[in-house]
């Protein structure tokens, strides 16, 4: 490689190692969270995953430093962010916290592990990167099944009857969420979307990730649920050219993603298509897209 590219590669397998192990606290507050004694299990060996994989990102970056160019750490914007991420899943309900390690995943899966692995084209790294998306294959399905139950009218019911959060812990969560919407921004810039547009230039992988996330949130049930509503609200938002006009830069700052995957990235058939799909279906079709990509 030319030296701007090992750098940026070691540095990219470095940040990895840290966004897995942020997967990795961040499964284990969805293992608390859920009461299913199964679900539980299942959590605690995606925690496990995730730590194993944080081990193989940090052994490729130090097989990719082979010049010793310079001193490699985690981004400080992904440290920044981590603490507060994993503050919010655990203040914030169950429904939101799966709903961004759901976005996380895909983005992961779908997008930057397979454009980092296509971008060294070394028969190492595909085969630890092969196990590696057999496991985030595993995550995913778990993730549609969750928001399956999020959408479903049990869960309203449940959250209907629910009594209401001491203010304390009401106070908690919001400023932690307050700091997450502070901090992804640059997360997102420096440890997904640059990285993102090195190692796949065209951005369709990016744009199949979003997609498939835009897609999910359409879903009847998952629709109404208060965050995901949120999220829609700021996207039309976005796509209306008069609120873009005025509120446009605001919208991108608060979402924390950048404006081109803001944009509505499927069809209206799309669309329908995946109203009529169960969940499991349309697990599966994510999980293909990344091999189509």
């Amino acid at each position: 490689m030319s030296k701007e590219h090992e750098v940026a590669v070691v540095q990219y397998f470095t940040d990895m190692a840290g966004i897995e192990r942020l997967a990795a606290a961040l499964f284990e507050e969805q293992r608390r969270l859920v009461e299913d004694p199964t679900l539980k299990k299942i959590f605690s060996t995606f925690v496990v995953d995730e730590h194993r994989h944080a081990s193989a990102a940090e052994r490729l970056a130090a097989h990719y430093d082979v010049h010793r160019y310079r001193a490699y750490e985690m981004n400080p914007h992904l440290v920044r962010f981590t603490p507060h991420f994993v503050n919010a899943i655990r203040f914030l309900s169950a429904e939101i916290a799966n709903t961004y390690i759901t976005c996380g995943e895909l983005i992961l899966d779908v997008a930057l592990l397979r454009s980092l692995n296509d971008f060294v084209n070394d028969g190492m790294s595909e085969q630890a990167m092969n196990l590696i998306n057999r496991d985030e294959s595993r995550h995913i399905a778990i993730d549609f099944h969750m928001a399956e139950y999020y959408a479903s009218e049990a869960y309203a019911r449940r959250c209907a009857s629910a009594p209401a959060r001491p203010l304390r812990e009401r106070v908690k969560a919001w400023w932690a969420f307050a700091n997450v919407l502070y901090h992804a921004a640059p997360f997102f810039k420096h440890v997904f979307f640059e990285p993102m547009d090195l190692t796949d230039p065209t951005g369709r992988r990016l744009r199949e990730a979003f997609k498939r996330m835009q897609l999910l949130g359409t879903k009847p049930g998952l629709d109404q649920r208060p965050f995901v509503r949120f999220l829609q609200l700021l996207q039309d938002g976005y796509n209306h050219p008069v609120v873009r006009a005025f509120l446009g830069r605001l919208i991108v700052r608060i979402i924390g993603v950048e404006p081109r995957v803001l944009e509505i990235l499927y069809t209206e058939r799309e669309a329908h298509r995946a109203h009529a799909m169960s969940f499991d279906e349309m697990a599966e079709e994510a999980l293909l897209a990344k091999y189509a990509c």
